[in-house]
């Protein structure tokens, strides 16, 4: 029981006031394709900081096609999500959520409109650009070693596989003799992918190396329109079944062979189905044609995108509009917990939480 509850106190971020009506919104995230649901090592400190994310904040797909689950936290939450994550307190995470309501209501009627809700959701995408910028100027100085503010393709590849545990000396040296370096076939893959994208990254005049701003777009290609379309045409590849650059419904949803083992799991992809499909025919396709297109997939990645964010606003405060005046109230909330039956569950540990506990 004291592991339980530990691990309901971890949770707490899920459980609090505000996010009874942002987690509904959540979707379950399950493999889109063969390549995504291969095993992986975990990623070392070294990988991290010079890798690209698989998972980048504030946008709502990740970068191997899954939904983003925690979109609307993100969005709601900016910089401040990490912080509500570390502090289990209840009491103090619900005045938090409070005083986030209350900056939100920039006009302090007790309400907020779509209007403010959608200047909030672009102020807290924008602090998310803001960090991945500071991460990235540790990340450019772990790979550029000399600082002269360029990294060519072999210094970061000669970085890449020491993170990867191989000897960084003899890397260097067998480079620069032009002689072959015997990589394991994953190792192999993932460097030839992260070369693909290299010179995406490598902006126009081309000249074989990046700089900080490049190397910003290399790691999150969210910061760049070029690299954003780069990133939304490996998704579309990797999903795309007849080689039309263009996704259907049955596309978009369908699971890898084998991913179903019991009927639990099929329970889990039918739900992971259910939200994907409903993503796609009342978000994605935005001229409900069936038929996603790759400027339809940008523009619902582009996290930059105000109409997007008007988008979100609207339908987060409808989950929890009452009187169905189009605006969010303090009161409608506290309401809705009180309803909330809720029981969320932890798969990690097998522990599911008392609606006791919650309310």
């Amino acid at each position: 029981m004291a592991v339980c509850r530990d691990l309901w106190s971890r949770n707490l971020l899920a459980l609090s006031l505000l996010f009874y009506f942002l987690l509904t919104l959540d979707v379950h995230a399950r493999p889109a394709n063969m390549s995504s649901s291969k095993d992986k090592s975990p990623a070392t400190k070294d990988e991290n900081e010079i890798l690209p994310p698989d998972h980048l904040n504030g946008l709502k797909m990740e970068m191997d096609g899954h939904l983003n689950k925690d979109f609307h936290q993100e969005v709601f939450l900016g910089k401040d999500m990490e912080e509500f994550e570390e502090d289990s307190e209840p009491r103090r995470n619900r005045k938090k959520l409070i005083e986030i309501f209350a900056k939100v209501d920039v006009n302090k009627d007790r309400s907020v409109s779509a209007k403010e809700m959608q200047n909030w959701i672009v102020e807290k995408t924008k602090e998310h650009f803001k960090e991945a910028m500071e991460e990235n100027k540790n990340s450019f100085r772990a790979v550029d070693p000399d600082g002269d503010g360029y990294v060519t393709w072999n210094e970061y590849k000669v970085k890449f596989l020491a993170s990867k545990g191989f000897n960084e000396t003899e890397v260097t040296d067998k480079i620069k003799k032009k002689e072959e370096l015997k990589l394991d076939e994953e190792t192999q893959e993932v460097l030839e992918s992260l070369k693909d994208r290299w010179f995406q990254a490598d902006n126009p005049p081309a000249d074989q190396r990046l700089d900080e701003e490049e190397f910003l777009s290399f790691l999150h290609p969210e910061h760049s329109k070029g690299m954003l379309r780069y990133m939304v045409k490996e998704i579309v590849r990797d999903l795309d079944q007849d080689r039309d650059w263009k996704l259907t419904l049955s596309e978009f949803i369908s699971l890898p062979v084998g991913t179903v083992e019991n009927q639990q799991g099929q329970d889990i992809d039918d739900d992971w189905v259910k939200e994907r499909k409903k993503e796609f025919e009342e978000v994605i396709d935005s001229d409900r044609d069936g038929i996603v297109t790759m400027n339809e997939l940008e523009e619902y990645m582009d996290p930059m995108n105000e109409h997007n964010a008007l988008n979100e606003a609207k339908q987060m405060i409808a989950v929890a509009d009452e009187n169905q005046n189009h605006r969010l109230e303090l009161e409608e909330i506290l309401r809705r917990k009180k309803r909330s039956t809720w029981r969320v569950w932890d798969p990690a540990a097998g522990c599911a939480v008392p609606d006791s506990i919650v309310k």
